[in-house]
């Protein structure tokens, strides 16, 4: 996977972590949107009144899917390309706890951002993506936005995992049953080869850059309902 115009070989580094800023969600389902502004903000691009503006323009409510993010980038003019496994909305995913709330609303909304991506200029592809393709970009200096199964994903750094239920702020109790899918944002920000690790900021936390093996990494981001969904974001926009 080459973005065009990039160089034909990759830059051969070991060791990428990049000063992405930590920004926390501030509800259990805005992670995406954390997720988007620690992009901007780590590109300078991030101003909280644009923002908040380009949010009431995409009309992005409580319901956030990866074609919203893209279309996000493309709203500040930011370089982007978006893989998926799917152009448009898994009717299997209308059976999902974590889908079946807004499935009926959404399904349409979003099978048409797909069909209008082209005309709008969010770039879209059905690709597959191998962690090769994201250590290169990640050499590169850019960040990811990677949708994963929350459940699945689990920090090695971290005491104690996140509450994958619900992903509530302090102080609010979770009625939650575990899930099998909860899906979750988070920004690829470096990775290890000597000791196998990918590093990821994680909008549940406010104070720390999360580490998982590759492999803990691919299950949660190729596990069903992810859709195998990776917005590469690049720097130089």
């Amino acid at each position: 996977m080459k973005n065009p115009g990039e160089a034909a070989e990759p830059p051969s580094v070991d060791d990428v972590q990049l000063k992405v800023p930590v920004l926390q969600q501030l509800y259990h389902w805005d992670c995406g949107l954390a997720c988007s502004r620690m992009v901007l903000q780590y590109m300078n691009l991030l101003n909280d009144d644009e923002f908040q503006k380009a949010i009431q323009d995409l009309q992005l409510t409580k319901s956030i899917w990866t074609i919203d993010l893209a279309y996000l980038m493309r709203h500040f003019g930011v370089k982007h390309r978006f893989c998926t496994q799917t152009l448009g909305v898994d009717k299997g995913y209308r059976n999902q706890s974590f889908y079946r709330k807004h499935f009926d609303t959404e399904e349409n909304r979003v099978n048409q951002l797909f069909a209008q991506a082209k005309a709008c200029k969010v770039a879209v592809e059905k690709c597959t993506v191998t962690i090769q393709d994201i250590q290169e970009h990640l050499a590169r200096g850019h960040a990811a936005i990677v949708l994963v199964n929350a459940v699945l994903l689990l920090c090695d750094l971290c005491a104690s995992p996140v509450k994958h239920c619900c992903f509530l702020p302090i102080g609010q109790k979770c009625f939650c049953r575990s899930p099998d899918y909860q899906g979750h944002f988070i920004v690829l920000c470096g990775y290890s080869k000597a000791s196998g690790s990918i590093y990821y900021n994680n909008p549940a936390y406010a104070d720390r850059t999360c580490s998982t093996s590759i492999n803990n990494f691919e299950e949660a981001r190729t596990s069903y309902g992810t859709d195998e969904d990776i917005l590469f974001v690049y720097r130089d926009s």
